[in-house]
């Protein structure tokens, strides 16, 4: 994919001043990662009187096959091969769309501390997009830019094969903007109609998708006359985001007509409460759901194995039906870290006598850690070496015994769903691996059979019909026939 973006100057204001609102410098070429392969900003010339900005993003194809099934365009499951063949890696698209916000994402904002006047300032820009797919081809590209400012709307039809002029055109035009306008404006426009020309997006559209339309669309969106037809398809055709943003829209139309702020006009909102739903974060949901399970096992005296910083030990302190809570880590930086947490220095000698955190490493065994109700590896496994999971199986299952075993870690079929996860990468730099549901659950069955455990899997997050939750959760529970015999072996 490629677009160049374009402008001139003077000796007194020079054109190479895009350089400094780009920030990226005209005489280095520069790669940086994105969600699904690699894009490349250079500078075909830098003078006064002309500059233009060049960026080309390299899809990876493999990448995009693994992170993008069954979903938009190329992902349909009645043409198999669309999965590898496919205009991805040509065409400009929402590929495109996010490569943008991770390169020039200071210049979407219009910030530019060098030159905050200049960011503020119209500039004369020409703006060309060789391949961009337009489902309503060259008249809705029109529609699309006209009325934004653009003086020069050029939308020409690529043919299909220009040996055979009689196969007649393709979907895909080459489109050339020029007019004089705030680069901040320009790439938002970009930013929000890539995509909606494209009419399909590589990822899937959650509620957050209205913030991101309503912040780049700020300016032009509420009184484009295809206001609807942009937000339909920007959010891929789901009604109640729609909705949602046609009415938030409204009020923006209302307010901007009396010369009012936003709140003012929407007065239905009782100020003295808060009303609106906020995102639980991941890993506030993930430790509800372990202690969810704790008190539904009727665990009193937990393990917290690789327990980090103390944040589930925190947690857990704050239940009384937890008197014991021993939390293991091999990292004294980060017991450190859970004592401050915790102001073990300052908590009551009663509070006190529940916590024990201990420096320990989980793939060796501990006579101490035996006898507990239950013990926790809350996002652990991911960060040992596969060869090296089998001794922290018999640690904890074999060696330490605990009643109830519950295991947590990514699920690394909805990693697709993180837009700003460069394609391959794991969701953390120490992760060894990521399993799928499946990989997952081979593991833990295989576990369970051999230390006379069974287990049931827990959804954590979001249940994605597709590619399920972000994180996945077993609870091992030890059998009664398990238990009889080590009573009898004890008596």
């Amino acid at each position: 994919m490629f677009l160049t973006i374009s402008t001139t100057g003077t000796p007194e204001r020079p054109a190479t001043d895009l350089g400094y609102l780009l920030h990226k410098h005209p005489d280095k070429a520069q790669t940086f990662s994105t969600s699904h392969g690699t894009a490349h900003v250079f500078y075909p010339e830098a003078s006064a009187e002309r500059c233009t900005a060049a960026l080309l993003l390299e899809v990876d194809p493999v990448a995009l096959v693994r992170r993008g099934k069954g979903k938009g365009r190329g992902g349909a499951p009645d043409a198999a091969l669309a999965q590898y063949v496919n205009d991805r890696p040509y065409a400009a698209s929402s590929l495109l769309s996010v490569a943008m916000t991770t390169v020039f994402k200071s210049a979407l904002n219009g910030a530019c501390r060098a030159m905050p006047e200049r960011a503020q300032e119209s500039l004369p820009l020409r703006i060309e997009v060789p391949a961009l797919p337009a489902r309503g081809g060259a008249e809705l590209v029109h529609k699309l830019f006209a009325p934004l400012g653009w003086t020069r709307v050029d939308a020409v039809a690529v043919p299909l094969d220009e040996r055979f002029p009689e196969w007649g055109d393709s979907r895909y035009v080459r489109l050339v903007l020029e007019g004089e306008l705030r680069l901040a404006d320009a790439l938002r426009q970009l930013y929000v109609l890539l995509p909606v020309l494209d009419d399909a997006k590589h990822y899937w559209v959650a509620p957050d998708e209205v913030d991101k339309l309503l912040r780049a669309g700020e300016g032009w969106l509420a009184g484009h006359p295809e206001q609807k037809l942009i937000i339909s398809r920007y959010l891929s055709r789901r009604g109640g985001l729609t909705r949602q943003a046609m009415e938030r829209l409204e009020l923006v139309r209302l307010a901007e007509s009396d010369d009012l702020e936003v709140e003012s006009v929407d007065n239905a909102v009782d100020e003295t409460k808060d009303t609106e739903d906020k995102p639980v974060p991941l890993a506030e949901q993930r430790r509800e759901a372990v202690l969810e399970a704790l008190r539904a096992a009727g665990a009193s005296r937990v393990l917290d194995l690789g327990c980090g910083q103390g944040q589930l030990v925190q947690a857990l302190l704050k239940d009384v039906r937890f008197t014991e809570i021993v939390g293991v880590d091999v990292s004294m930086r980060a017991l450190t870290v859970a004592a401050r947490r915790l102001k073990l220095d300052r908590m009551g000698e009663r509070q006190a006598g529940r916590v024990t955190l201990r420096q320990g490493a989980l793939t060796y065994t501990d006579k101490q850690l035996k006898g507990y109700d239950a013990a926790v590896l809350s996002e652990v496994i991911e960060h040992l070496d596969l060869p090296r999971l089998p001794a922290l199986e018999y640690a904890v299952f074999g060696s330490a015994r605990p009643r109830t075993v519950l295991v947590t870690t990514p699920n690394v079929e909805y990693n697709v769903r993180w837009e700003t996860l460069p394609a391959g990468h794991a969701r953390h730099g120490d992760h060894r691996f990521e399993w799928t549901r499946e990989e997952f659950r081979d593991w833990a069955g295989q576990v369970a059979g051999r230390h006379g455990y069974a287990v049931v899997f827990v959804p954590v997050g979001p249940q994605d019909p597709e590619v399920g939750p972000p994180t996945q959760m077993a609870v091992f529970t030890m059998t009664t026939a398990h238990e009889t015999t080590k009573e009898a072996k004890a008596a």
